[in-house]
């Protein structure tokens, strides 16, 4: 019996290791997609930092060979892996992208319509003078079109009412149409670079100042990525403002998206910037996005980090589209903003936002002819899906209802 004992606790211990191995296998195998923190050396000057959290599809990686431009503390190579993601959201399912403009066009042409029947009362007019032609430049330059477009359609409007010399209100409505179009340029590429490499993720970075909805954009932008199948991941760069990368992750989880951040308040966005791409490319995600943190245009030390993040970004591969979020509502202070930020970091489309709330739709065609670079999205609303690709004939539609 004495020689029994000693095998039978054997066994028992032998058992429950084995036990204790399967549960963890089992509760590593059920990891939901969640949040990736980073931790960063605060004696470290760029970007360096590693992923504390991993999951059945992003793993992280025992050694971290960052280049050397970038050194990882090797105090970060050995963390334990620890999920410290937000509460548990359940997943949704995006509105289809095809037909969202279309969708929210009746609220487009309640909150813009002013614009264009007031240029289609003025053209309509039975004698179109002096007066009247002021009044319609008046009207336009109220709209936030600009100068040089407001001349532009004003001159070819003026030649085009002389020619037909008719004053009927469909045959006005046509000319002002086909001039707006022209103006907004269906030509200019709007497509998103969206489109996974060979090798690696496309990077997508999203910038802007303070207060315009960056965040709120990249949350509405995962979900039209995940309308359309993509495989996404989100980097939560900014690390200023209070509760913004919880806010990201919650966006992320709406919709299955994971969420690379730091819990450090205050981390190098570089940082966090840098792991998101490297967790997106050993991920093999198709889309990585980067949120980052609002600033002033005339504060030349934040825009410098702005263009840091996007050097660190770029040690792994060509950052593939810059979207620079603008709020409608500025009019032309957010055309200075644009022209500031597009030295900084080559600005390749515009996201205009709160366009449901405001009659200068003009904007649209100032910011394109300025800076060249196309508006590619539409913020419509508050609603999660109130996110929409720019159309310019639909937009057109919308203003002369």
């Amino acid at each position: 019996m004495n020689e029994i004992l000693p095998i039978v606790i054997y066994v028992l211990v032998a058992l429950g290791v084995l036990g204790s191995l399967a549960a963890l296998l089992v509760r590593s195998r059920r990891t939901p997609p969640g949040t990736y923190t980073t931790t960063r050396d605060p004696d470290d000057d760029g970007a360096t930092a590693s992923r504390g959290v991993g999951t059945d599809t992003l793993e992280r990686p025992a050694d971290l060979d960052t280049g050397p431009d970038v050194v990882v503390p090797d105090d970060l190579r050995d963390l334990e892996e620890t999920r410290t993601g937000v509460e548990t959201i359940p997943v949704e399912t995006p509105d289809p992208v095809q037909g969202r403009l279309a969708r929210l066009r009746a609220r487009l042409v309640k909150s813009n319509n002013a614009l264009g029947k007031g240029l289609l009362a003025l053209l309509s007019r039975d004698r179109i003078d002096e007066d009247v032609w002021d009044e319609i430049e008046e009207t336009l330059l109220l709209a936030d079109l600009g100068t040089e477009p407001t001349t532009d359609l004003v001159d070819a409007l003026r030649e085009r009412v002389k020619v037909a010399g008719s004053r009927s209100p469909e045959e006005v409505k046509t000319m002002l149409r086909e001039e707006l179009i022209r103006l907004v340029d269906p030509t200019m590429d709007r497509t998103l670079a969206t489109d996974r490499h060979a090798d690696r993720p496309a990077i997508v970075m999203v910038v802007g100042v303070n207060g315009v909805g960056k965040t709120t954009t990249v949350g509405k932008l995962a979900r039209v990525l995940v309308a359309e199948d993509k495989d996404v991941l989100l980097g939560a760069a900014d690390t200023f403002r209070a509760a913004a990368a919880e806010q990201l992750a919650t966006w992320g989880q709406r919709v299955g998206v994971p969420t690379v951040k730091s819990d450090v308040d205050g981390a190098d966005p570089a940082s966090v910037a840098f792991e998101a791409v490297k967790a997106g490319i050993e991920g093999e995600v198709d889309v990585v996005m980067i949120d980052t943190a609002g600033r002033l245009q005339n504060k030349v030390g934040l825009m410098d980090e702005l263009g840091k993040v996007k050097r660190v970004i770029e040690k792994q591969g060509t950052v593939d589209e810059v979207l620079l979020v603008l709020d409608a509502t500025t009019g032309q202070n957010g055309l200075n903003q644009a022209k500031v930020f597009a030295e900084v970091v080559n600005i390749t489309g515009i996201v205009l936002t709160k366009l449901d709330g405001t009659a200068k739709g003009g904007i649209v065609v100032a910011i394109q002819r300025s800076l060249g670079v196309p508006v590619k999205l539409i913020g419509l609303g508050e609603g999660a899906d109130d996110l929409a690709p720019f159309e310019a004939e639909a937009f057109v539609d919308a203003l002369l209802n």
